[in-house]
């Protein structure tokens, strides 16, 4: 067994929330604060937070973690 990360991002916007919820419904556990920053290129906020979860197997950096 081990336990994988991933860190979401998306434009401050409900498509971030989206895309956190449809990680927490596949398993995966919120990890730390959500956190938020000015992208100046794009003149909006970015919203980012970190996800666990437990699979069965060893890690592999080849692996996609959003298919986890």
């Amino acid at each position: 067994m081990a336990t994988v990360f991933r860190f979401l991002t998306e434009d401050d916007t409900s498509a971030f929330c989206h895309k956190v919820s449809a990680a927490l419904d596949k398993g995966w556990v919120l990890h730390g604060q959500p956190v938020m920053a000015f992208d100046p290129i794009k003149g909006i906020m970015r919203c980012g937070q970190g996800v666990t979860k437990e699979i069965d197997g060893a890690y592999s950096p080849d692996m996609k973690l959003g298919e986890q």
